[in-house]
């Protein structure tokens, strides 16, 4: 909370109008990424009523944490100065920050993280990323690989499999209670999905990210239901994705044999590329340090 309290003062703005409205609300926003992954470590099916009680627990923690932190931080620092008629004010809760928690997206740090973004249910076991300039990255869940392995049903064949469904519902071999924690975010029906987002919103004091994947066969009425049930639920905004609705999407899930292969083996040489490329500079810089090839050290 101090940090970004700290953020605000020293960020730059892109307009005056932006800069004069988030310094006099001074909203920040903690959030969570990784919950999907949490769970699968505590043996909890997303799709459950434990994961949901959680959920509440959680947020609220944060919630009310952040809460306490900005009262503190307004007894040093003074309140954001919209203060004076605000909410806080007519509670009389001195806040340094109008808000102080948000789920974002987490997108991109959550793949620095090494872990599943925001809120969000593993969208796939095993699926392909593109990124940059149509690169195609294979990924497959460590935790997955972590569990067969532990449990003592890992096999190569077993990974190709599940690579080329992104899932593991149709994968023999692997035990109800894994195939149970691993649901992927097409598996999980879309009350599931707005359940878990009304969850954390109940202790968020702005908006929760949260994208409902939609199969490719879904309907209109399909995604109506979803948007009424989350407005039904007091989510403060939904998104949904209907898998296929765009020509190119940045993740999508079941591959070929030979598109995996091609995709390793693609790697496989860049790899070898670089530690080319490092052994080509090292050389050089010999060369240039020790032109006699005979050093002291």
């Amino acid at each position: 909370m101090h940090f970004l309290d700290n953020v605000i003062d020293a960020n730059n703005f892109p307009l005056p109008q932006i800069e004069r409205m988030t310094r006099m609300n001074r909203k920040i926003g903690l959030g969570v990424m990784g919950w999907a992954e949490m769970l699968i470590k505590l043996g909890i099916p997303y799709d459950s009523e434990e994961a949901l009680e959680l959920a509440e627990r959680v947020m609220k923690f944060i919630n009310d944490e952040s809460h306490r932190a900005s009262q503190k931080l307004a007894e040093k620092r003074g309140t954001f100065p919209a203060w004076e008629g605000s909410v806080w004010h007519s509670m009389g809760v001195k806040m340094r920050n109008a808000t102080t928690t948000t789920i974002a997206p987490t997108g991109t740090i959550s793949i620095i993280a090494g872990t599943s973004s925001s809120i969000e249910p593993l969208f796939a076991v095993a699926f392909i990323r593109r990124v940059l300039d149509g690169q195609e990255l294979l990924e497959i869940n460590p935790l997955f690989e972590e569990v067969a392995k532990r449990e003592g049903f890992y096999s190569e064949k077993l990974m190709w499999e599940v690579a080329r469904t992104g899932n593991l519902a149709h994968v023999d071999g692997v035990p109800d209670h894994v195939k149970a924690l691993f649901k992927t975010a097409h598996e999980i029906a879309p009350e599931w999905h707005i359940a878990m987002q009304a969850a954390f919103q109940k202790h968020t004091d702005n908006a929760v990210s949260k994208t409902v994947n939609l199969v490719s066969s879904a309907t209109p009425g399909d995604i109506e239901k979803v948007y009424l049930l989350a407005w039904k639920y007091g989510c403060k905004g939904v998104t949904v994705y209907r898998d296929k609705s765009k020509v190119e999407q940045v993740i999508h899930t079941g591959m070929s044999e030979e598109k995996i292969k091609e995709i390793l083996e693609k790697k496989e040489r860049e790899e070898k590329q670089v530690t080319i490329d490092l052994y080509l500079k090292l050389d050089a810089t010999f060369d240039e340090a020790c032109p006699s090839g005979v050093c002291d050290k």
